[in-house]
Parts: C-alpha cells; sequence; structure tokens
C-alpha cells in the first residue's frame, strides 16, 4: 500500500507514493526546503485522518508551527483537531536554566514530558518518547528533526554506526511511515542511515545558470520504481512543488 505525500510533483517520480511502515530519509543543506517537505507531508496525511507527529531535536516547535503557518497546509487547524502533533526533544535552549519539562505542542500548547537541561538525547531516549506518542496517539505519519542531532554514547565509528542502525531498526516496528530529515553536507560521502532507510532523498540548494536553484533527487527508493534525475522545487503558497528537469 502507498500513501500520497502531498508534495505536488514528487508522488508522479515514486508510483504514487510512499510505502506504508517504511522509513525514509530526506537530506540538505540549510534552506533547502527539509522542514517544509516533513510539515507538508505531515498535513497531507493530517487532513485525510492519519495522525501526524513532528518531533524536533533543533528548533523550537512553536518557531516551526509560526513558521510552516505562512503556507495554505492549515497547520494551526490540524493542531487544534489533534491531527498534527509537534514534540520538543532536543536541549533546553536557555543558558542556566535548569527545568526538567521541555515543551511539547498540544492542541492547547501545553508543556508535557521530561529531559535535562542542555543535554543532547540519545537514540534510547528519542524512541521511547516516540513510542510512547505513537500509542497514545495513534500515530501514522512521523517525523525527526533532526536525526543529525541524536547523541550517541561511543566514540567508536563502528559502535555509533550499530547504534544508529538499532535506531532506525526499532522505528520500523513503530508501525508509522517515518520520514527522518538530516544534514547534507557532503553528497559524496554515505551514512548510515542512508544505508538502513528504506528511501533517501537529496534536496539541493546550490548555484545553476548563473542563479541560486533548489533541487530534489531521489538516490534510493526500495521496491520502486523512481526517478533518479535532479528536479527543480519551488516554494509556494502550498509548500514545496517539484516543477522540472535539470540538465548537468
Amino acid at each position: 500500500m502507498r500513501i500520497p505525500t502531498g508534495i505536488e510533483g514528487f508522488d508522479e517520480l515514486v508510483q504514487g507514493g510512499l510505502l506504508v511502515e517504511r522509513v525514509y530519509l530526506v537530506s540538505g543543506p540549510p534552506g533547502s526546503g527539509k522542514t517544509t517537505f516533513g510539515v507538508q507531508f505531515l498535513a497531507h496525511g493530517a487532513a485525510t485522518g492519519e495522525v501526524g507527529l513532528y518531533v524536533t531535536l533543533l528548533e523550537s516547535p512553536q518557531n516551526i508551527v509560526d513558521d510552516m503557518s505562512n503556507y495554505a497546509m492549515n497547520v494551526p487547524t490540524l493542531i487544534k483537531m489533534q491531527k498534527l502533533l509537534f514534540a520538543d526533544l532536543g536541549p533546553r535552549m536557555e543558558y542556566g536554566y535548569m527545568d526538567e519539562l521541555h515543551d511539547v505542542i498540544t492542541p492547547e500548547y501545553e508543556i508535557g514530558r521530561s529531559s535535562a537541561e542542555g543535554d543532547a538525547p540519545s537514540p534510547a531516549m528519542v524512541f521511547k518518547e516516540i513510542a510512547s506518542y505513537v500509542s497514545e496517539y495513534n500515530v501514522k505519519r512521523l517525523v525527526i528533526d533532526s536525526v543529525s542531532a541524536i547523541r550517541f554514547t561511543t566514540n567508536d565509528s563502528s559502535l555509533e554506526e550499530k547504534e544508529m542502525s538499532r535506531f532506525i531498526r526499532n522505528l520500523k516496528k513503530l508501525g508509522c511511515t517515518t520520514i527522518l530529515l538530516s544534514e547534507l553536507t557532503d553528497p559524496d560521502s554515505y551514512t548510515t542511515e542512508q544505508f538502513a532507510s528504506h528511501g533517501v532523498i537529496f534536496l539541493h540548494n546550490f548555484l545553476y545558470e548563473k542563479t541560486m536553484t533548489r533541487a530534489l533527487q531521489i538516490i534510493k527508493m526500495r521496491g520502486t520504481k523512481h526517478d533518479c534525475n535532479m528536479r527543480g522545487i519551488k516554494f509556494t503558497e502550498k509548500g514545496l512543488n517539484v516543477v522540472d528537469f535539470l540538465d548537468g
């Protein structure tokens, strides 16, 4: 079974949508559209009754909500309907402020859950919190922003790879269709999450024919015939729109 992403022009590139209950990776540099891609995916599902959860490990949930409310995605309304949830699992932002609570945007913008000041989240903690939300709210679509911010407990790269693989394997058992967001600094450098995910999508932001251009490229999509070419993307009032083919 496939589900539409809500990204205009994207589903046609992947046989009509994403396979359900799989984990996909969306990587890109700052400003390439990762957050918009994630929220657009969740909002589209929420509009059809599928509860979506956006987990942020870096940015304030309120800032994301404010930014995404500029699009015609009905984000505030979906939040009030409890179809779109935002959870903050990152460290506290204030210096010297000791509080075991961190922010979770619910329909009432209440505060909940727990986290220690200044601590980057561990894979086990992130998974435990996410699993709790999935069970409580019957979450069907999940976005984690970003997997790059998860703290690993070892300096051994081989053990770190195993820990990341274990984290993704456990996500696959949640019964959600999951999108992991991550920073992309070197397109030629492959990471553990790229190998472990069912699909990998790169978002690019570069100078093309003397014009700054944003583009999307599907690198990997298991079980799916997909387009591999660089496709231009634009930001519209509805969010991201995959528009055309880029030569070269």
